[in-house]
């Protein structure tokens, strides 16, 4: 029975929802939202404001989601444009609302460090959205090979072929070709190209190496 299912991409997924929420199906805005609302929720918390004053800045989000869905030619990029625009967000309600606090040298040092943090951590949360819309485009056997590449404890190539039924000696460029295979998907080569090249040489490589 399993093998009937049909798998789509998460990426193709996504492409179907941002579709059937700029057609104006509320169904498919509502699992939109859904499933991007931790993500947005994670920046906000970054940010230490209020629970008033982070609901304005989600509502804010969303209204400006709704405004640039038309907009969107590579939804698989939809996770990094939620995590800037919803940065932005915060920065811009603790710039009008915070205007005392931004005059004190020392808290804004200590701002300065806190934003470095908060800038860390939202690369590492956008980059672990797009290795798993990237994952996703791969096959049954490429994901299961990377997983067994990754596991905790490592695992032994001597097991790797054991499970896989592969010889040792193939699995280090089979290794090589998957990570391409990767690289290649349409959820990294968007995230490459709404990055710019800053990304192709920094924050996608660091996330592909941790396959690495």
């Amino acid at each position: 029975m399993g093998s009937d299912v049909v798998r789509r991409p998460i990426s193709d997924d996504l492409a179907s929802l941002v579709r059937a929420s700029v057609a104006g199906d509320e169904t498919a805005w509502n699992e939109l939202v859904r499933r991007h609302a931790g993500l947005v929720a994670t920046v906000i918390r970054r940010f230490r404001l209020s629970t008033t004053d982070a609901q304005d800045v989600s509502q804010l989000v969303w209204l400006h989601l709704i405004e640039h869905l038309p907009k969107i030619r590579e939804p698989a990029a939809l996770p990094g444009w939620l995590v800037t625009t919803t940065r932005h967000e915060c920065q811009r309600h603790l710039r009008l609302n915070s205007r005392s606090v931004l005059t004190d040298p020392a808290t804004m040092s200590q701002l300065s460090s806190g934003a470095d943090d908060i800038d860390q951590d939202l690369l590492a949360a956008e980059q672990r959205q797009v290795l798993l819309a990237g994952l996703a485009e791969l096959t049954d056997e490429q994901r299961r090979f990377l997983a067994l590449l990754v596991s905790d404890p490592p695992c032994p190539y001597a097991e790797i072929s054991r499970i896989l039924g592969m010889p040792i000696g193939s699995i280090g460029p089979t290794r090589i070709r998957t990570l391409e295979k990767l690289r290649e998907t349409r959820a990294v080569q968007a995230y490459l190209r709404a990055n710019g090249k800053a990304a192709k040489t920094g924050g996608a490589r660091h996330a592909l190496a941790e396959l690495e």
